[in-house]
């Protein structure tokens, strides 16, 4: 009896180890992610990117490493409402960053600004090349990914991770 009780717990968790990313890394993210902010899959994003504005909130050195492809870095530490003032309000827009904390941050000042159609991607850009999705150094594909710090860059599990 106690076998198969353990045999049913083991076989109930595998769906949380099979979907390419750790319950570890999706326990982080629920710490992270207020519940009421809107998100958006990176295979919902990819599917989609066209219909998007969308803003790399990391650092200059993280973005000059690699990035999404279109993207316009918007700078964490000197972000500015003038620097979006051309976006128009209703314009959907993506956010991201490393794992999404810092650019949630900044899509609630968007959202405070007026801005009306505010996601931050999922698992930021971490999550993204874990999926297998491309990133860009200008304009050139690469694996390069900043992983933040070492302490971040364990929740990279695909890509060249490069910290400087």
């Amino acid at each position: 009896m106690i076998y198969k009780l353990i045999l049913t717990g083991f076989l109930a968790m595998i769906p949380l180890f099979s979907s390419g990313q750790s319950f570890a890394y999706k326990t982080l993210l629920q710490t992270v992610y207020d519940k009421n902010f809107p998100l958006i899959q990176p295979n919902d994003l990819k599917a989609n990117l066209q219909q998007f504005e969308l803003l790399d909130i990391r650092e200059k050195n993280e973005f000059e490493v690699s990035h999404i492809k279109g993207a316009k870095l918007i700078e964490y530490s000197t972000f500015s409402l003038e620097k979006i003032s051309t976006i128009p309000k209703d314009k959907p827009i993506v956010v991201y960053c490393s794992i999404g904390a810092r650019s949630q941050e900044i899509g609630k000042k968007l959202i405070d600004a007026g801005y009306t159609n505010v996601f931050n991607l999922y698992g930021g850009i971490f999550h993204w090349v874990n999926e297998g999705l491309p990133v860009y150094n200008k304009n050139l594909k690469t694996n390069k990914i900043h992983g933040y710090n070492k302490k971040w860059g364990i929740w990279l599990t695909k890509g060249d991770k490069v910290y400087n």
